[in-house]
């Protein structure tokens, strides 16, 4: 394969990546069992437990297991056609997965802040005495 055709696999891998750890770490509908893998990573009495739990909490530190996951499943190698290229292809996986889930965040962001000023702005001007109903 082609070092273009790597790197394309690359950035194409890396979506369904990001999107499964991002899913997990932070949407709304698994909510209640993150919000229980952070309470058991914090009370678990073994260590090995609490970083278990953690995992579910943190996209950086379950984005590493999801690459792993799907290097195992397509056999991605990345420069090299030994076990060099699975080890360069996850943490370059992992690396480009966290950068995309990275933008999504930024975006997710400026999206809330402005539905958030909308509506403030909506609620200023349907408290306005003068609103135009005269």
């Amino acid at each position: 394969m082609s070092i273009t055709q790597q790197l394309i696999y690359l950035f194409v891998l890396a979506i369904p990546v990001a999107s499964i750890a991002w899913t997990i770490t932070h949407e709304e509908v698994i909510r209640e069992f993150r919000e229980t893998c952070h309470t058991k990573s914090a009370e678990c009495p073994r260590l090995y437990q609490r970083k278990f739990f953690y995992l579910f909490t943190c996209e950086y530190c379950f984005s590493h297991y999801v690459a792993l996951i799907f290097l195992v499943i397509t056999r991605f190698q990345l420069l090299y056609p030994d076990w060099r290229g699975y080890l360069i292809a996850l943490f370059s996986l992992v690396w480009v997965a966290n950068v995309y889930m990275s933008f999504f965040g930024m975006i997710r962001l400026d999206l809330k802040k402005e539905r958030v000023e909308i509506a403030k702005s909506e609620a200023t001007q349907s408290a306005s005495p003068l609103n135009g109903s005269l």
